[in-house]
């Protein structure tokens, strides 16, 4: 595996890679990996001839510095998973490297009222933040495909808004999401959480399961009021817990209402005890 930190010599690559014609795969990461960021690489390497793996911990998606500081870095670790899955290159860059003009945005995204529900309305400024790395990456790597899963699953429609405002010539491909055995999203920050406090992070799966299990026997409204009490119940302090519909052309109803739309539960919860913020989300029809 090649191991770039610096942005010309990665381009030299790559450059040479697509004079080649080798199809190139990218998948964007904060580290910490897990086997769901691996299930991101080996698809990848089913439908390209060259996996491109970043890791990068981006300053400007962080609205809570202390959330930033306490991100858990693995990368001795990150680099013997990558090389293991086959991973072709990975570009490990500094904050100097990706902002060297530093963190003011250069520019503003139009994600319409997908950047202001859900994931938006918590953490201001989130998506800005993730629309300027993924552009500067985008433009870095110029993939012709993009992997990224379904756990993160407002980002990849943010990241999708992206790719049609900058007409960017790349094919988002989201992939499902990694669960553990139990049935836990497999996250990086599951890392932070401690014997009982990774037991009881099941609960917020376990809710979208029941939503899933009565999705026809309740209002929507009733759905979601029933899983924030179990959670809360359970030591959770719940962002939100939604219903949302997702429209032919990419873009939610929110708040959902029953149709023919695929219609997916969403949530987003602080484990109490831990202070460690959990998303997940479950399609339910």
């Amino acid at each position: 595996m090649y191991l770039f930190k610096r942005k010309d010599d990665l381009g030299r690559l790559l450059s040479t890679a697509k004079k080649e014609g080798k199809r190139i795969g990218f998948v964007p990461t904060m580290g910490a990996l897990h086997e769901g960021h691996l299930s991101l690489i080996a698809a990848a390497k089913e439908n390209s001839d060259l996996v491109v793996c970043s890791i990068f911990v981006n300053p400007t998606q962080f609205n809570d510095p202390a959330d930033f500081e306490k991100y858990p870095i693995t990368i001795d670790q990150d680099v013997t998973l990558l090389t293991a899955a086959g991973n072709d290159v990975l570009f490990l860059p500094s904050v100097q490297e990706m902002y060297p003009n530093g963190l003011a945005p250069e520019m503003h995204y139009d994600f319409g009222p997908l950047e202001t529900v859900l994931e938006g309305a918590h953490r201001p400024g989130h998506f800005q933040g993730v629309g300027q790395v993924v552009h500067k990456l985008l433009g870095l790597v110029q993939p012709d495909k993009l992997f990224m899963g379904q756990k993160d699953f407002q980002q990849c429609l943010i990241i999708n808004r992206l790719i049609k405002l900058l007409q960017l010539d790349v094919e988002l491909v989201i992939c499902p999401t990694k669960r553990e055995a139990d049935g836990l999203a497999m996250s990086s920050r599951n890392l932070r959480l401690n014997p009982a406090e990774r037991q009881n992070a099941l609960h917020i799966s376990q809710a979208l399961n029941g939503i899933k299990a009565h999705i026809h026997d309740a209002p929507l409204k009733e759905l979601s009021a029933q899983g924030i009490g179990e959670l809360e119940s359970n030591g959770f302090d719940v962002d939100y817990l939604e219903m949302v519909s997702i429209q032919p052309d990419g873009n939610i109803s929110f708040p959902a209402t029953a149709g023919k739309d695929p219609l997916y539960a969403v949530v987003a919860a602080k484990e109490t005890s831990s202070g460690v913020r959990l998303i997940d989300n479950m399609q339910v029809n």
